[in-house]
């Protein structure tokens, strides 16, 4: 049986693939049975490596190899235009999954057993995302973007956590007056520009903006004007170069003492700790809007559509959702569950954990932008030229190309 898949990226690609066939010959042998996981996350390889090894050991017969190569959802989408998807993907609930699972490179999960345990609102978010009802990837954890911020330098310039966006530009001032650098920004990597602005694009931009959006009820120039201006605003307290520092720069120099605050997302926390395992620090949410915690699926669990061992890749997916991977999972990647009955009792996280059991959340904007529009890019102009109408009128444009082209 041939299963056919289509693909639009940059212009139309048709592929067909043979369709998971039965694996019975390799379960009746003696020899081990290999699959491919494919993840995008390059910082969770070493927990990824333990859990591998834990299941390699209560199953003997099944080889997992980890790949993660740089840009590993180009290459997964380069992949599937050549008919080799791997059998097993880790991949971020945003856009691109949205292509992958047009495509029909991923099995439909829509009535696994396990979406009975995961949070409702985050396979909603997949299902907006992709325009679709059905669902092609097991949320598996959340990430947040959040305000991190130097417990022991707050203490010493006598600083509180702000409540309101005058208190948060007011005590970046005081951090600058006392000779200090209120924030630290990696422009060199653009998508670092991204945490900071869809925390003020969502709280700022109105309900359903993109629903709104593609049926030409709106624009991002008279919606996103004012993230975009708040932006600009928070820039304002950062450091010489700040295109000229790459993420990692950011989380050594975070690490060390050399801002009060970082805006960025929780996954940069075990960097930083890496980095300095003795500091103490904190993250509270952006005090903008209704300060809603953005919060969406920063890894989800697919299986290919097309596999040839597909007892044994569900089994590693069962496997990454039994209570063991998943405990140790969240531990490791100080990130919060994507399924019922977990919490996250990293104490450096407490700042977001009322707003998220209250719900008080919103997805990440950028998960909405097709990668075609070049967002992060577009947001490095924008610091570089800090001219807010000239951004916001590329925006417009630039969506406008992508959406003539539906």
């Amino acid at each position: 049986m041939k299963k056919t898949i289509s693909f639009a990226l940059t212009g139309m690609l048709a592929i067909s693939a043979l369709a998971g066939c039965s694996d019975s010959k390799d379960a009746s042998s003696n020899r081990k049975v290999k699959i491919e996981f494919l993840s995008y996350k390059s910082e969770a390889k070493g927990t990824f490596d333990e859990l591998i090894k834990k299941f390699e050991k209560e199953n003997p017969k099944i080889d997992v190899v980890q790949t993660q190569p740089p840009d590993a959802v180009t290459v997964l989408k380069t992949r599937i235009s050549k008919r080799d998807i791997p059998d097993v993907i880790g991949m971020g609930g945003d856009i691109s999954y949205s292509d992958v699972a047009k495509a029909g490179a991923l099995k439909d999960v829509s009535k696994d057993s396990h979406l009975n345990d995961i949070q409702p609102a985050y396979i909603d978010m997949l299902k907006d995302i992709s325009k679709q009802d059905k669902v092609f990837g097991l949320p598996y954890a959340a990430n947040a973007d959040a305000v991190i911020y130097n417990k022991t330098m707050f203490k010493e310039l006598g600083l509180d956590v702000p409540k309101t966006w005058d208190e948060f530009i007011a005590v970046a001032k005081k951090v600058q007056d006392a000779g200090k650098t209120p924030f630290y920004f990696t422009f060199k990597d653009a998508w670092t520009a991204l945490p900071a602005y869809n925390v003020l694009a969502a709280n700022t931009q109105g309900d359903d903006f993109f629903k709104k959006l593609d049926q030409g009820k709106t624009s991002f120039k008279k919606d996103h004007k004012e993230a975009a201006e708040k932006f600009l605003q928070l820039i304002q307290y950062g450091h010489k170069n700040q295109n000229g520092k790459a993420y990692n720069d950011g989380n050594t120099a975070f690490a060390k003492g050399e801002s009060a605050m970082y805006l960025q997302g929780i996954w940069a926390i075990p960097e930083i700790k890496k980095a300095n395992p003795n500091i103490e620090l904190g993250v509270f949410p952006y005090p903008v809007g209704d300060s809603k915690v953005v919060s969406g699926v920063d890894l989800l669990i697919a299986q290919s559509s097309t596999t040839s061992h597909p007892k044994e890749a569900k089994k590693f997916v069962d496997f990454l959702f039994s209570d063991e991977a998943v405990k140790i999972y969240l531990k490791e990647q100080n990130a919060f569950p994507a399924m019922k009955g977990y919490t996250q009792e990293a104490p450096e996280l407490e700042g977001l954990k009322e707003k998220i059991a209250d719900g008080a959340l919103s997805d990440f904007p950028d998960h909405y932008v097709p990668t075609a529009v070049a967002l992060d890019k577009q947001l490095q102009v924008l610091t570089q030229k800090k001219d807010v109408n000239l951004y916001l009128k590329t925006l417009d444009s630039e969506w406008k190309k992508v959406a003539d082209r539906k």
